[in-house]
């Protein structure tokens, strides 16, 4: 293997979905098994008061995104061990399915945050006003 550009770029992208994958596991652990909802619709570092609601969207949001970046390290590992092609092993496919996978998990997170943020402030006006 010569080692080039290219070949630094593809190991960095691909060894970078380990731990990527893994905080994603870990946070829906977290939420689902622990009921540790410290990490649920984070706005600006804090979590909304009524975390609990929003818990099952952003389990859900990081088990999918999880699986995602998963399956993408199962493919890149089966065709280049076995020969197996279950996604396309051109080093653009495969990054291109990862890196969306990453912008839309950050997408829904903040779209959840701000959710729970608007929600919090209809509740605390609607609390005022009565």
């Amino acid at each position: 293997m010569m080692l080039d550009v290219s070949t630094v770029m593809f190991w960095l992208l691909f060894l970078a979905l380990f731990p990527i994958s893994f905080t994603w596991f870990r946070r829906a652990y977290r939420i689902i098994h622990n009921k540790d909802y410290s990490e649920v619709a984070l706005s600006r570092g804090v979590s909304p008061p009524n975390a609990e609601r929003y818990a099952p969207f952003t389990a859900v949001v990081n088990i999918i995104a999880g699986l995602s970046l998963t399956f993408v390290i199962l493919s890149v590992v089966m065709f280049g061990v076995f020969g197996i092609v279950w996604l396309n092993p051109d080093f653009q496919s495969w990054v291109a399915v990862a890196g969306s996978t990453i912008w839309m998990k950050i997408i829904f997170d903040f779209i959840i945050s701000q959710q729970a943020k608007m929600f919090n402030k209809r509740q605390k006006k609607d609390s005022s006003s009565a």
